[in-house]
């Protein structure tokens, strides 16, 4: 059973920073390219950033490009959004999500195997 754990959502004034982190257990944590996607009120879950599995690929969407940074830890199975600059638009819940084939990193939900339960981000002006 593959779960993914999200934490580090709340709430932040605008200009603000907050730091997601997503644990990984009952798979080869290494193995799997990752991704942070979000949804905001009334809208499709959409793409933010990802990783592959090595790390040393990275993809982000334009809208937080130049603000948030994916990163991951394999020895802690653990990848992480490091998001500065926030401002209320990025107000959604994020999900990580899981991959279980491929080198690349991937940027649509289809192309996911597993997804987290998902953690608040609520950003105010």
């Amino acid at each position: 059973q593959v779960q993914l754990v999200e934490s580090g959502g709340g709430s932040v004034q605008a200009g603000g920073s907050l730091r997601l982190s997503c644990a990984v257990s009952g798979r080869t944590f290494s193995t799997s390219a990752m991704g942070w996607f979000r949804q905001g009120p009334g809208k499709e879950r959409e793409f933010v950033a990802a990783s592959s599995r090595s790390g040393g690929s990275t993809s982000y969407a334009d809208s937080v490009k130049g603000r948030f940074t994916i990163s991951r830890d394999n020895a802690k199975n653990t990848v992480y959004l490091q998001m500065n600059s926030l401002k209320p638009e990025d107000t959604a819940v994020y999900y990580c999500a899981a991959r279980s084939l491929g080198s690349a990193f991937f940027q649509s939900v289809w192309e996911y195997n597993y997804w987290g339960q998902g953690t608040q981000v609520t950003v105010s002006s």
